[in-house]
């Protein structure tokens, strides 16, 4: 592949390290809008530690990869890769504002030929319905006639070392058959795991937003059971362990369920379903269930606090955890916020501990500030452990003065209750 030169727009927990990747084969710059992250990743500091600090390093050293916040410095670039956040609104609806603004970015520097490939998460059908009329009209250029798109969806596990972007098969695609080879064969070059072509842009959608949607109603599945035990009075994990001693068990765990992907893209694939005038019933079952978690999980903690004589109104609650899912900083969507706001109606007091988040961006987002170091236990009528962070399993949570210790994770041994 010659005459090649990328540019990543985005760079959050995707886009660093899919244009790090494609340095080392093709030039390659990153655009960000925030001057912020492109000046820590420009001094070889990735503040979401996706990318290793000395790696980061070498790679800047080496291949001369810079990121900007201009336009015109990637102007020059063939192919743009597109890896913006797709979030919600508040209404459970697809956000899809900074893939407009990026699209708008990109068209207004498109040229005859070039190649734009969208990873965003989106619903079958966004990238040619909502992202392409947006190319044509700010470059003036005619689809599939004098640019061309592709789709390859993200499968980005934040915090995960071992399913690193190079080692997860990927799926590609492309707007014509010509196309779609040209961008198989550019992943080729840097994922050692494969790819997996398929036949349309829409394909390669659909397939991003069903692998999180299967993810979130297994565990609603089990979060309705975690329900179902603890009015039986039986442990939920023993019941799971008892039942994975079979082959074919798969085997998930109760808890919150939030982030950028299981607690969103099932609200981009039952939207475009609404659209089409058919009105899901299982996903949006599994995800009202596991967005009420947070509330069940409050009511627990307030009830065994009651049981224990404690009193409600002004108690001192610990959550340990604030960040989306364990050993990974990224706070995006975390439930964990619906369920120290559910305390806080109570009328407790939360501490929240975290050694994994930003205390800045936790601020920013939420307005709590974090402890900065893990406080005397003592000190809490409850303790909630949300987020199963490594560095949680060494702790001693011994159970004194009728405190109330709730693990929603099943993590920890000394717990007295556990979903």
């Amino acid at each position: 592949m010659q005459n090649i030169k990328i540019a990543v727009i985005g760079l959050g927990y995707v886009g660093l390290p899919l244009a790090v990747e494609f340095s080392q084969k093709f030039p390659t710059l990153g655009f960000d809008i925030s001057q912020t992250r492109v000046d820590e990743l420009n001094r070889g500091f990735d503040h979401t530690l996706e990318v290793d600090k000395d790696y980061l390093a070498s790679v800047i050293s080496e291949t001369g990869f810079c990121a900007t916040t201009s336009t015109q410095d990637i102007a020059s670039c063939n192919i743009y890769i597109v890896t913006v956040p797709t979030p919600i609104d508040r209404y459970k609806r697809p956000d899809l504002t900074f893939l407009i603004q990026a699209s708008e970015t990109v068209g207004k520097i498109l040229k005859k030929d070039d190649i734009v490939i969208y990873e965003s998460t989106v619903y079958p059908g966004a990238t040619e319905e909502d992202c392409v009329p947006i190319l044509e009209k700010m470059s003036g250029l005619k689809f599939n006639e004098d640019f061309f798109c592709g789709y390859s969806p993200e499968r980005i596990n934040p915090g995960d070392k071992i399913h690193t972007v190079t080692k997860v098969k990927k799926v590609t695609s492309g707007s014509t058959p010509e196309i779609a080879h040209k961008v198989d064969m550019l992943y080729q070059t840097i994922i050692v795991a494969g790819t997996h072509l398929v036949s349309s842009i829409k394909v390669a959608e659909a397939a991003k937003v069903i692998e999180n949607s299967q993810r979130d109603l297994n565990i609603a599945f089990v979060n309705e059971l975690a329900i179902i035990f603890n009015k039986m009075g039986i442990k939920t994990s023993e019941v799971l362990e008892a039942a994975a001693s079979k082959w074919n068990f798969l085997y998930f765990k109760p808890g919150l369920v939030g982030g950028h992907c299981i607690g969103v893209d099932p609200y981009y694939l039952t939207h475009k379903a609404q659209e089409l005038g058919y009105h899901p019933e299982i996903i949006l079952a599994g995800r009202r269930l596991n967005d009420n978690m947070a509330i069940y999980i409050a009511n627990q903690v307030i009830k065994l606090m009651i049981r224990k004589s404690q009193r409600v109104e002004s108690a001192a609650v610990l959550i340990m955890g604030i960040t989306f899912k364990e050993n990974c900083s990224d706070i995006r969507n975390s439930k964990v916020i619906d369920l120290i706001r559910e305390l806080e109606d109570f009328g407790c007091v939360i501490d929240v501990y975290d050694s994994w988040a930003s205390p800045e961006e936790v601020q920013q987002e939420y307005g709590i500030e974090l402890l900065s170091d893990l406080p005397k236990f003592a000190n809490y009528q409850a303790i909630v452990l949300a987020v199963a962070h490594d560095e949680f399993k060494g702790l001693s949570l011994a159970k004194n003065n009728g405190q109330v210790i709730f693990d929603v994770k099943s993590f920890l041994p000394s717990s007295d209750a556990t979903l």
